[in-house]
């Protein structure tokens, strides 16, 4: 006889369902676990039977094979140990094995019987539901396992699950998390002597566009990252399940609690490629995945490894992480905004006794740690010039977070008529994301637009990519103008903020390139 009770094993946010079998053989007393598990799945025959014993039951003196297949698929974690337990109470007659046919199963086990929490409970939910299953989880993920709309039962012990399955005392179904809303982060109008700076915020936040500022210590550039998210419009239903699978995986999901506000991730630049880009023994997702939706933030540009830095390309021009394994390539999505801040040279590069004094070449050696490819992935450079004791004694801008905000979302607004019908997984509703097909029909300047981009781009040397960036760019600000059509001024302040920082290329003023 052979019982059987599904689980789920994660290839990136994919929960691919494992059929656990339990049969029992003649022969010596022995307990093996078949089907590639890793160490944490083999030690599920000890936490199984200390469980057991907790509850009063022995194991039977017989040879106990558990099959996990399929048997090619790597099998990781200790949320199989659930879905043992209960194969092996059917098979001993505990529970009635035809109870278990319509439930998956995942959670840990502890010696004394509980159930601990556990990760990946909201994509195995999703998954069950897919297959027409009820999951049994452990009781602290209830409420996140409720998120997916389908039947979940979450229980504290396996005590009590037997009793559920007997009848002795049924569980009711939990409800889900609370979608919590974050207090108020951080306003514009902290902000002082940087309105340049804002405006190609907002640029960027309406459109999704990457952005790198360059200038001395002190000059603001971080304070205006950190204020990028609230400029940004909630996550919709579809980001936010897409975002919450992920952080699920990463066990960053407190009690179920979910949030519409878009993460904001910010690595130190000591930052592995593995914590960036996503990898490990178990092939977590990294930064840019847990940025998904959301703002990566990369704080002293320059101080990150090259490696690292040219490991983001893949994921900036495709929107997904993909960490390569001898068997098997495991993929998380990665559809993020890069804004990223650093400073002119090594020395800082400040006005008066902070300025460099070791030429241009200190500039050169110090850029030059950015590749080439890199920085073309970048839509918007900003050099935000020094913060003057003027400037901070002048009173708070009159505007604020809320004003730019309002006119953010009248931008995504238009986007999202624009290119809700095209948006795929791997896709935003924003014109950073548009393909070249949308771009020739919603972003083609006028004539004279269109001459001043020909000439600027022989100029500046774009290359193709670029060339479509200013492009994007130049639609956004056209969207924030609540213009149909993009002109010559959008152009050129498209062109103007295609500068590259000190050292790896001149910028051109918009006013220059109107004349």
């Amino acid at each position: 006889m052979v019982c059987r009770v599904t689980t789920f094993a994660f290839e990136g946010v994919e929960a691919r369902p494992v059929d656990v079998q339990v049969q029992l053989t003649g022969g010596n007393p022995a307990f093996h676990i078949v089907g590639l598990p890793d160490k944490a799945v083999g030690e599920s025959r000890e936490r199984v039977r200390a469980a057991f014993a907790s509850l009063g039951l022995a194991l039977p003196p017989k040879r106990v094979i558990v099959n996990l297949a399929p048997a090619d698929l790597p099998k990781e974690g200790s949320h199989y140990d659930l879905a043992i337990a209960l194969a092996m109470l059917a098979i001993m007659g505990v529970i009635p094995p035809d109870q278990l046919e319509q439930f998956a199963a995942m959670g840990e086990l502890s010696l004394d019987g509980s159930l601990g929490e556990t990760v990946g409970v909201l994509p195995a939910a999703m998954a069950a539901e897919a297959l027409g299953l009820s999951l049994i989880c452990p009781e602290i993920c209830g409420a996140e396992a409720a998120w997916a709309g389908g039947s979940v039962l979450a229980a504290r012990s396996l005590i009590a699950l037997i009793n559920h399955f007997t009848g002795r005392d049924a569980i009711g179904p939990p409800k889900a998390g609370d979608l919590t809303e974050p207090p108020p982060g951080p306003d514009l109008r902290d902000v002082k002597g940087q309105e340049g700076a804002k405006r190609v915020l907002e640029i960027a936040a309406a459109g999704g566009h990457n952005l790198l500022f360059c200038g001395p210590p002190g000059s603001g550039k971080s304070m205006l990252a950190q204020r990028l998210p609230g400029l940004l419009p909630p996550l919709s239903a579809r980001e936010l399940l897409e975002v919450s699978q992920i952080h699920s995986i990463a066990g960053l999901l407190e009690r179920g609690r979910l949030s519409r506000t878009r993460p904001f991730r910010a690595p130190h630049h000591s930052a592995s490629m593995a914590a960036l880009v996503g990898g490990g023994i178990k092939a977590k997702p990294g930064e840019v995945s847990l940025a998904h939706h959301g703002v990566l933030f990369l704080d002293e540009l320059p101080e990150f490894s090259a490696q690292v830095l040219d490991s983001l390309r893949q994921p900036l021009e495709n929107g997904e992480a993909v960490v390569a394994r001898a068997n098997r390539h495991v993929r998380y999505p990665a559809r993020f905004q890069l804004i990223a801040a650093m400073n002119p040279c090594r020395c800082g590069g400040g006005p008066g006794a902070a300025a460099c004094t070791r030429g241009p070449k200190c500039a050169e050696s110090y850029q030059a740690r950015l590749s080439g490819p890199f920085l073309d992935r970048i839509d918007l450079y900003y050099d935000t010039p020094p913060v003057t004791a003027v400037d901070l004694a002048l009173p708070a801008p009159a505007e604020g977070t809320a004003e730019a905000k309002r006119r953010v979302e009248a931008a995504r607004a238009i986007q999202l008529e624009r290119f809700d019908e095209q948006v795929s997984d791997t896709r935003r509703p924003v014109n950073a994301d548009a393909p070249l097909s949308e771009l020739e029909l919603h972003a083609r300047p006028d004539e004279a637009g269109a001459s001043l981009l020909s000439g600027a781009a022989e100029r500046l040397a774009l290359t193709a990519r670029g060339y479509t960036r200013v492009l994007k760019v130049a639609r956004t600000i056209a969207d924030l103008d609540g213009s149909g059509n993009v002109r010559r001024v959008h152009i050129a302040e498209a062109l103007s903020y295609r500068q590259r920082p000190p050292g790896r290329g001149e910028g051109v003023s918009a006013e220059a390139m109107v004349r």
